[in-house]
């Protein structure tokens, strides 16, 4: 089922996770243990990331060498894993960056071959690695670049011309940056690249995580003000530990509102009950507000959210 029919047909709020692939040559047993743990709350579908190709330079005997390396594969597996044997709707996250359009085409048939219906359209963080692209090949350079290319395909429309050739039929989503994507001079310029992404064939956003829901309502109130009427999901992490106070901001570019800062510096040895309690808060009032679902950020451990939905009435 589509990401967007879930959400019609829901009678109820919805719970949703994201997850990331194991690091190359890491174990999938600790991963499929932890999606088991997560399917225990009937989500109706896990999202899962996709990496660019990272440049990493080894020592040698001759000096530095340079070499191109992906450190977490698996995205393609993952999703098979997790729609075919447990049955549970698989959103695989699809890049610009480092990625060709042909490998994008490529990569989407072989979704379309294992019967996944949903990706998640997103730039991806840039990387100091770049394909040449000799031989014609091309590059999406947004995320709404990426998104024309997928609703082409649902349109039966390729990079090359093929005779008879069958329609795709993705639901897309795409992601909302309630605080501004970093790159961008202002919150309205930031709405104003979503809406592209929407018009472009976009079915649904969601956001990136954040812990003032404030930003979230405004940001909401925004989209909603320029003509996006797609559902908008509010995506949130759980803070466990002290040291996600200064990594988080450093990385998503999203604000840790000082009262929950200030608990945290007071009594570090607290950090995950502070930051389930906060989370508990946070999701509650969302819930309240009438939000089509919740979406749960989950890294190696569902410790934290398995906590966190045992206070929530879902």
């Amino acid at each position: 089922m589509k990401v967007t029919e879930h959400l019609a047909n829901a009678t109820g709020p919805l719970i949703s996770f994201e997850i990331i692939p194991p690091k190359r040559g890491g174990d999938l047993a600790s991963l499929l243990a932890l999606i088991e743990d997560l399917a225990v709350h009937r989500p109706p579908f896990i999202d899962i990331t996709s990496h660019p190709a990272e440049v990493v330079y080894d020592e040698t005997a001759d000096g530095p060498r340079r070499r191109v390396t992906r450190k977490r594969p698996g995205t393609l597996g993952i999703c098979a894993l997790i729609q075919n044997k447990l049955k549970i709707d698989a959103v695989p996250h699809v890049l610009c960056e480092t990625f060709t359009r042909e490998e994008t085409e490529d990569f989407l048939i072989e979704l379309h071959y294992l019967g996944i219906d949903n990706v998640f359209a997103v730039r991806g963080d840039t990387s100091e690695h770049q394909k040449s692209l000799d031989g014609g090949r091309t590059r999406n350079n947004y995320a709404a670049d990426l998104v024309r290319q997928i609703t082409a395909m649902n349109q039966a429309r390729f990079l090359e011309d093929l005779d008879n050739a069958s329609p795709t039929e993705f639901c897309v989503g795409a992601a909302g940056y309630p605080e501004k994507h970093v790159d961008a001079p202002t919150l309205a310029d930031d709405v104003a690249r979503v809406k592209e992404k929407v018009d472009a064939g976009a079915e649904y956003i969601v956001t990136q995580m954040f812990f003032d829901n404030r930003h979230y309502f405004s940001f909401v109130d925004a989209c909603r003000s320029q003509g996006i009427s797609v559902p908008i999901i509010p995506g949130l992490r759980i803070i466990t530990n002290a040291r996600q106070l200064t990594s988080i901001p450093r990385t998503f570019h999203c604000d840790i509102p000082s009262a929950l800062a200030g608990e945290i510096e007071a009594t570090p040895q607290h950090a995950r009950d502070i930051g389930i309690a906060w989370a508990v808060e946070q999701a509650g009032e969302l819930l309240d507000s009438g939000v089509p679902s919740v979406h749960f950020f989950v890294m190696a451990s569902s410790q934290a959210v398995n906590a966190v939905l045992a206070k929530l009435d879902v």
